[in-house]
């Protein structure tokens, strides 16, 4: 018997040695081409994916990259991120180069992590699923489209101030930009205007958002499980809407123009099908996702900067109470007085620049090619950062400090600002989420001043910057 211990310890010795021996080798495998970026790796497996995420963490995603743009090329370097060979291009160069070779010499990629989290009904991968709705949106995201929506945001952000906002002395922020970006997605989205059954899926959206770029570890209380958890709920609430919709489009109670969601199920494909009712809400699901969650981002942080800023927060007060002294009571916001909120967008890119709710993605090689005089080989996966640019003195003189005239006249150099990635890929949600800030924006300041209760509150990137205890402020009421 104790041979047969001695014997099973020996298989599982062998068996652990043998793994690791793998592993290492593979490792080391990705990394043998000649003339690779430099850089370095970490450890087999993990790589560096511990220190990419703890930096965003602690508050400061940019540490990551500069670090490594300092001690290896201000161009492009080499590590592995997410258990992935990567290489990380910086600059305004390395953007320019990503953005213009897409399906040339690089693709879209997501973590596997994405597709087990957003798991396809048709089998294919979150990248198909994506071209798909890029070929979808355009008809409803296009400005000419968006203009008959500025009035239902206006109606929305209405509601949503005096149910949230107005006769409280302190409210936090983060979860009310949310609940106000997610009302929109549901209204503009699936025509759902209850302020209760928007709330349902408030919490289940919240796990979505943090598991989604996390590490891919499916035990409970890991983010990436409560993720997965989420969206399955997300997804079968998803389909009861749908089921009535159907319901409602043949019984007349239902237009077929009326949103994203009618759309979906009255259009086929070049062969003539239809999309199943799991494959909607897959898209649908994405939708609200990017529909709602870098836009809230960007509304705390503009509410962030304001508080910090007086002669800022003047500047786009004086430019919102000109246009609300033009309206005469209950008239709402239309497109002519979107275009007069230029000091006010000027204000929120900068807000963007500083805190960019998309801090960068993902591409993969699709060919072997040199970059800057380094070999990238076929399969790598890429890597472009928002703030290797935002917060780069050579493309921002002064970086740390916030000046919104950057955004006048030409404005930045191309391919130095990407709050919305660029290219093919660049967000086609890009003029939207543009309304439904400035419509935030303006309504806010109309009706208060405020002030940070947390003078020195952290921020924390995961994946998207939030203040960690979600920004709580006193509000100051203007007079009537």
């Amino acid at each position: 018997m104790e041979h047969f211990y001695v014997t099973l310890l020996l298989l599982f010795v062998s068996f652990v040695t043998l793994s690791l021996f793998v592993l290492f080798y593979r490792h080391k495998s990705n990394y043998s081409v000649p003339n690779l970026p430099p850089g370095k790796t970490g450890l087999p497996i993990v790589g560096e994916s511990l220190e990419f995420l703890s930096t965003g963490w602690k508050g400061h995603p940019e540490k990551f990259i500069f670090d490594r743009m300092a001690k290896y090329s201000s161009q492009v370097f080499k590590t592995n991120i997410l258990a992935e060979p990567a290489a990380v291009f910086c600059g305004a160069a390395g953007n320019k180069f990503l953005f213009s070779n897409e399906n040339k010499l690089v693709t879209a990629w997501w973590p596997s992590s994405v597709d087990k989290i957003f798991p396809s009904s048709l089998q294919t991968s979150s990248k198909e699923e994506a071209k798909k709705m890029r070929k979808l949106l355009p008809q409803f995201l296009k400005p000419e489209a968006l203009q008959r929506y500025i009035g239902i945001m206006d109606t929305i952000a209405k509601r949503h101030f005096a149910s949230g906002w107005e006769n409280k002395d302190e409210v936090v922020v983060f979860p009310l930009a949310k609940r106000y970006t997610f009302w929109l997605a549901s209204r503009l989205f699936l025509s759902i205007e209850d302020p209760n059954h928007v709330a349902k899926f408030e919490a289940p959206f919240h796990l979505l958002a943090s598991g989604i770029i996390s590490l891919p570890i499916n035990l409970p209380g890991t983010p990436f499980n409560r993720a997965i958890k989420a969206s399955n709920f997300i997804r079968k609430e998803l389909l009861k809407i749908i089921k009535q919709r159907k319901v409602d489009l043949a019984e007349g109670k239902a237009s077929p123009t009326q949103d994203i969601l009618s759309h979906m199920l009255l259009t086929s494909d070049e062969n003539g099908q239809f999309m199943n009712e799991m494959d909607i809400a897959d898209k649908i699901l994405g939708l609200l996702i990017g529909g709602h969650d870098t836009a809230s981002a960007a509304c705390t942080f503009i509410v962030k900067y304001l508080a910090e800023l007086p002669h800022i927060y003047e500047q786009v007060y004086k430019e919102q109470i000109e246009i609300a002294n033009s309206k005469v009571p209950g008239e709402l916001l239309n497109w002519d007085d979107i275009q007069k909120m230029k000091y006010s967008w000027n204000v929120a890119c900068e807000v963007m620049r500083l805190a960019p709710p998309l801090q960068g993605a993902f591409r993969e090689a699709i060919n072997d090619f040199i970059f800057n005089g380094f070999s990238i080989p076929k399969g790598w996966k890429l890597y472009w950062s928002a703030n290797s640019t935002h917060r780069n003195p050579e493309c921002f003189p002064e970086p740390e400090k916030f000046d919104p005239s950057r955004f006048e006249g030409n404005g930045p150099a191309p391919y130095t600002f990407v709050p919305f990635g660029g290219g093919p890929r660049m967000c086609p949600g890009k003029e939207y989420a543009r309304l439904e800030i400035l419509v935030f924006m303006h309504n806010l300041v109309k009706r208060f001043k405020w002030q940070k209760l947390l003078p020195d509150e952290k921020i924390i990137v995961n994946p998207m910057p939030i203040p960690a205890k979600g920004l709580p402020v006193l509000l100051f009421p203007h007079k009537a």
